[in-house]
């Protein structure tokens, strides 16, 4: 692999590392470095030499100095290592590799059946997971850091274990991360599909408290508060399209009535794409009313294949929200990145840990 990942891990070495990685190709040097992490020179030595020595940092020129021999700088050297990230639905699964930037460097998809059983899953995934390839020599000889997995929920985040998963009751208790990590030999990390791609959001730099909610064969969201992935004790957070707002409404995919996911749905199969942002916009309009969040971000392919409609149908429903209340509407926007956002976030919750990102 080339590093050590328990090394990587400690906290010092991923200070250093993230200031690297936001550095840019310009780099930074080790006095910045110093300054900028509270850290001794000596520390910030003995720390980049280390990476140095594992290929994760390299010189990056020199900088002039305010007195005395120019100044060294240092970078990150991204494709030092790789994450993969997966993302996988009920109906398909996508793959991305991406180097130690989040660039992603190669992807691959296929279609699934989530209902097939679990060895049919395990290999669909492994053979997905597996055809990634990193450009160059340099990066097809080494494994991944590690896999992040994101699919529907429920699930427990911290054991990788999934619960029942809507619609999909079979799945209830397999221990999805540890099948997954004897088949593909690395370390693997399960989270649920939103909170995959609101880690990749905040990672990107949406910066705050949002809530990304993903309409696709299902409806749930990821909810980032101040600044970090909010899960919940058991990962029960962002269960959004299972709250009733329509009792004795149709039956929904969970087992009860009225469900925001099975009115929008719903609401999507007959067409009425009108109907359906409106019901996402109730169901948001409670979310603001709970967390007090700065923004909702929507995305998943049902709001791709009607961007504009979902964006302004969810936005007038707070709109007159803000009007009853007096408060300043909350901004509605679709997330950049569409479909892709999930895996890509999936790698994420593989590298965030490494940069010093505990929600991760």
């Amino acid at each position: 692999m080339g590093a050590n990942l328990l090394a990587l891990r400690s906290h010092n070495t991923a200070l250093v590392l993230d200031l690297l990685r936001t550095a840019g190709a310009e780099g930074i040097s080790r006095l910045e470095l110093a300054e900028r992490t509270g850290l001794t020179p000596q520390a910030v030595s003995k720390i980049t030499a280390r990476l140095r020595a594992d290929g994760l940092a390299a010189e990056a020129g020199h900088r002039a100095s305010t007195g005395g021999k120019p100044r060294t700088v240092l970078r990150l050297v991204p494709e030092a290592g790789h994450a993969v990230g997966v993302h996988l639905d009920r109906d398909e699964v996508r793959a991305v590799l991406v180097d130690l930037d989040g660039t992603v460097v190669d992807r691959r998809g296929a279609p699934l059946d989530l209902g097939a059983g679990e060895e049919a899953v395990l290999a669909r995934v492994a053979g997905t997971a597996g055809a990634l390839r990193a450009p160059g020599a340099a990066g097809t000889d080494r494994p991944p850091l590690g896999v992040g997995v994101a699919l529907p929920g429920p699930l427990d985040h911290d054991r990788g274990v999934l619960h029942r998963v809507t619609g999909f009751p079979e799945w209830d208790g397999f221990p999805l991360r540890d099948a997954l990590a004897r088949r593909l030999g690395v370390p693997v990390v399960v989270d649920k599909d939103t909170n995959a791609a609101a880690l990749g959001l905040a990672v990107g730099g949406e910066g705050g408290s949002f809530a990304y909610l993903h309409l696709g064969t299902g409806l749930g969201a990821g909810l980032v508060i101040g600044g970090s992935v909010y899960r919940g004790p058991r990962t029960g957070a962002g269960e959004f399209g299972h709250q009733v707002v329509q009792l004795d409404g149709p039956r929904c995919g969970c087992g009860d009535r009225g469900c925001v996911e099975a009115l929008c749905l719903g609401a999507v199969a007959r067409g009425e794409t009108e109907e359906a942002a409106r019901v996402l916009g109730t169901g948001a309009a409670n979310l603001v009313g709970l967390l007090d969040i700065d923004r909702v971000l929507l995305g998943g392919r049902t709001v791709e294949a009607a961007p504009e409609a979902f964006a302004r149908g969810v936005r007038a429903v707070l709109d007159a929200r803000a009007r009853r209340t007096g408060n300043a509407s909350v901004p509605v926007r679709v997330a950049s990145g569409g479909g892709r956002r999930i895996a890509e976030g999936a790698a994420q919750l593989v590298l965030a840990p490494l940069f010093g990102r505990g929600d991760g």
